[in-house]
């Protein structure tokens, strides 16, 4: 029998991932024999472009997959810094950019190498749950500040402000596109906050892996704005390759040392035949916006949709695939609801308490990734449901 000493660390004290448990029993009922309309996760329902595809048959039919560099391999790291100059007009050495497991490997190597246990951390609330878990568990605080309307969701040099004079403040962490808004920074309001951390020394680590996946607004990089930001990105949304687990970073020259010695004891390096794949899907472009109008054309059936059915409370769409949703009408647990809503209506969504313990209760966030058809039988099933 195990000691009552034996326990796990305090460090592990992290809340679930929601959205997962809501795809767990999604699946289980599935496995039941139920249809079930899946608008939970954000994970794009096409398959990883051709060009990725061709590249890593031919690696597993002539080639040998082992490890690489700690950064990455030098033709997706060169790629990716043509990818910088011709999409934002930012010249970005190889040098400084970085390949990951994921962006989620992304998020861990770049807070171990900026931060030190205790260093506080700016999120915005409602946000990505895995971001303050991270923070949690790498032993970092997590400050969360509630944003809304009145700053369009969006952090602002006030905020700053007011979380400075509670504590020094060594970090923030933004998305645009974020998730679970979908909500984009304006030019004006991306570039006065970048500002302000640079004049107070704090590190802004920017969150673009839902770049390219913009209808509204105009899409930039942090990069555009100071090279002193840390930028982290993905090839799990834009280019469909989830399961994949490749991503990457761009570092300051101060940081991609240490990001590189960390890597090499926890990753030893990024699975090759990814960062094969990733190279080639950097050219998949026509193919790549043909799966972002069919984001679009949901988006804008949703947007019409759900209004005539009941939900007319949704937060602006400027990018990403999800749109969040005030269901206070009909909830004040959006838990309990989500999950009414998974057995009898068969649609699976996420409750706001994932991204905003505090005010979530009264939001679902849906995911518009799925294929056009799915998205208009969710339509018909919560008419039937919100009756």
């Amino acid at each position: 029998m195990m000691s009552a000493t034996y326990k796990p660390s305090r460090r592990s004290e992290v809340a679930p991932f929601i959205a997962m448990d809501v795809l767990a029993e999604a699946a289980r009922l599935e496995a039941e024999g139920r249809k079930i309309v899946h608008m939970e996760v954000g994970q794009p329902s096409a398959p990883a472009p051709k060009p990725a595809l061709d590249a890593a048959r031919q690696v597993l039919e002539h080639g040998r997959v082992g490890y690489t560099e700690a950064l990455g391999i030098k033709p997706l790291r060169k790629a990716l810094s043509s990818h910088y100059r011709k999409t934002y007009g930012v010249e970005v050495p190889l040098e400084r950019i970085m390949a990951t497991t994921g962006s989620s490997a992304g998020f861990n190597l770049a807070f171990l190498a900026a931060f030190d246990p205790g260093d506080r951390i700016v999120l915005s609330a409602p946000g990505y749950p895995a971001y303050r878990n991270i923070i949690k568990a790498l032993g970092f605080v997590p400050v969360e500040v509630p944003v809304g309307a009145e700053t369009r969701w969006c952090l602002t040099p006030d905020h700053l402000e007011a979380a400075r004079k509670e504590g020094p403040i060594k970090g923030i962490l933004v998305a645009s596109p974020a998730n679970p808004t979908g909500i984009m920074m304006t030019t004006e309001a991306l570039e006065d906050l970048i500002r302000y951390c640079e004049k107070h020394g704090i590190w802004f680590v920017s969150d673009e892996i839902y770049h390219g996946l913009d209808y509204a607004g105009e899409q930039k990089s942090a990069l555009e704005f100071s090279q002193n930001t840390i930028v982290i990105n993905s090839f799990s949304k834009y280019y469909c390759m989830t399961g994949w687990r490749i991503g990457w970073m761009v570092l300051p020259e101060i940081l991609v040392r240490p990001a590189e010695r960390i890597a090499q004891s926890l990753y030893i390096s990024p699975p090759e035949l990814s960062q094969i794949a990733a190279t080639a899907a950097l050219d998949a472009v026509q193919e790549l916006e043909a799966v972002k109008a069919g984001y679009a054309a949901n988006r804008e059936l949703l947007l019409e949709g759900l209004p005539r059915i009941g939900l007319d409370r949704l937060l602006p769409v400027d990018g990403a695939f999800y749109i969040y949703a005030d269901v206070s009408a009909y909830t004040r647990d959006s838990l309990e609801f989500a999950k009414k809503m998974l057995h009898e209506a068969g649609v699976a969504a996420t409750p706001g308490v994932d991204f905003d313990p505090v005010h979530g209760h009264e939001f679902l966030r849906f995911s518009f990734a799925g294929a056009h058809e799915e998205m208009k039988e969710a339509l018909r099933r919560l008419s039937v449901f919100l009756k």
